[in-house]
């Protein structure tokens, strides 16, 4: 592809030929090869603007930079932007031929929800028979074929190279997760979305964004983004789902519990087994437990109705969806109900010990086994510790995926949320499969063990390597559950 055609709609300063002949476009410069297209693009931790120099002397034949080398090779092309991330992501669309334009592409962001959203939006339409593409923390999906997923919003090429994968494959939409570091390092620059939802904002990733007010701003970026033909879906019970579309041109929209909404939800009744609901005057059930999961079908719900689908039909297939796996997910196993859960924030954490206790009776005691990551905001440690406390009877504090950091030091800035009282029914236990057994012992018959913290994950990060580690695996095993 000609260089002038990739960086076409960008600002920029261009010293060299614009017609060179580019084979590939890189930001990794142990990547780069004969023809590539080299981007110096700045990050949290190494700046590509050194590697420069080393991308050259392996064949690239062009560089977009924010900053020119003082020293510049002779028949290579040096393009000047004010942010290389951004016109990456621009490029990217640019070579990939702007997939995101020939399908219905609709983003979620917000703290909690966003997998159970994309992953449920991506079964109905399924059902509906349609071809369907899925960008997500836990899998990415074109159909039903599976592809390796890494972060929660792939980087610029690869996002765009997968939207491309599902456009040659005929879908017609795709759902995706947008996270809050996407947004800021622009990844999803050049990307155009159909629909956007947001869900919720509460305490999490401040290791990144350093403060509230950030953490909301990258947010309300992706819906200062939209184009007045898409559509903006907000919770409207959360009180930045209006801030989310101050400044937003899309077309806004409604859900929610407790406020007047668009699309709005009462719930009659809520058991370990599902959801009496009254959706829109329609009374239906559905096998998704607790409050939150209510905002996550509201959600799904209304992104629905706003792609076109009959309210009727979406409700009907709403009812026999079932929960992500490592959301509220249940192992039964000798009278006890193990559930596994991705609450790894706060305000997660807290819904799922509240949607346990306004089910459990007085007489089952509920023990949470929990943990905290590695190398992540060290500030909700404490807190994730008190709320386990708060809501449990007993609590068992253990590893997640501690990455580099040394996990007893995690555990003890956790313990430090705890009062004395409090100490007195927990135990802390590093190890996590062990933690996981010692709960199970402490359970009786009709008690409840929750394993928060991991979820889906099938591994767990020490030092930097990651082991199989299965929580669900580890619950089955010790309750005695055999597949």
């Amino acid at each position: 592809m000609i260089l002038k055609d990739i960086i076409k709609g960008i600002e920029a300063e261009v010293l060299g030929a614009k017609d060179v002949d580019v084979k590939d476009i890189q930001f990794d410069s142990r990547k780069v090869g004969t023809g590539t297209l080299f981007v110096a693009q700045r990050g949290t931790k190494v700046d590509g603007h050194s590697y420069i120099a080393g991308a050259v002397e392996k064949g690239a034949v062009a560089v977009v930079c924010e900053e020119l080398p003082e020293s510049m090779a002779e028949g290579v092309v040096y393009v000047k932007v004010a942010d290389s991330s951004k016109a990456l992501g621009l490029m990217a669309a640019n070579w990939y031929g702007h997939p995101s334009e020939q399908l219905k592409l609709v983003g979620i962001t917000g703290t909690n929800g966003k997998t159970t959203t994309v992953t449920l939006l991506h079964r109905m339409f399924r059902q509906l028979g349609y071809h369907v593409g899925l960008v997500s923390t836990i899998v990415n999906k074109i159909d039903e074929e599976e592809l390796p997923t890494g972060h929660t919003t792939p980087d610029a090429l690869e996002l765009n190279q997968l939207l491309r994968r599902m456009v040659d494959a005929g879908c017609g939409y795709a759902f995706m997760e947008v996270s809050s570091h996407a947004v800021v390092q622009h990844r999803i620059a050049g990307v155009r979305f159909a629909g956007a939802i947001f869900s919720n904002i509460t305490h999490d990733h401040l290791d990144f964004h350093k403060t509230m007010a950030n953490y909301i701003a990258a947010k309300k970026g992706f819906f200062d983004g939209l184009d007045k033909e898409a559509w903006a879906l907000v919770n409207v019970d959360d009180k930045n789902g209006r801030v989310m579309v101050q400044n937003t041109k899309a077309e806004v929209h409604t859900y929610g519990l407790q406020h007047d909404a668009d699309y709005r939800c009462k719930i009659l009744e809520n058991t370990f087994e599902g959801m009496h609901l009254v959706v829109d005057g329609s009374e239906m059930w559905c096998r998704l437990v607790g409050k939150f999961n209510a905002y996550n079908l509201m959600a799904i719900y209304g992104a629905a109705v706003l792609c076109g689908v009959e309210k009727g039909e979406a409700l009907r297939i709403l009812s026999a969806l079932e929960a992500a796996p490592g959301r509220f997910q249940y192992v039964n196993g000798r009278g006890i109900t193990g559930i596994v859960d991705y609450a790894h924030t706060p305000d997660a954490l807290q819904n799922v010990i509240s949607t346990i206790d306004g089910i459990r009776r007085q007489s089952q005691l509920l023990i949470t086994v929990v943990g905290c990551g590695g190398d992540r905001d060290r500030t909700k440690r404490p807190e994730m510790a008190q709320i386990a406390a708060e809501g449990s009877d007993k609590v068992v504090l253990t590893s997640d995926n501690p990455r580099t950091e040394n996990p007893d030091v995690i555990l003890d800035e956790m313990e430090s949320g705890l009062t004395p009282q409090q100490l007195c029914h927990t135990v802390r236990i590093t190890d996590r499969r062990q933690a996981i057994r010692t709960a199970c012992m402490m359970a009786k018959e009709g008690d409840i063990v929750l394993v928060a913290g991991k979820g889906h994950e099938t591994y767990q990060e020490v030092n930097g390597v990651r082991s199989h580690f299965d929580d669900v695996e580890e619950l089955e095993k010790e309750l005695g559950i055999r597949k």
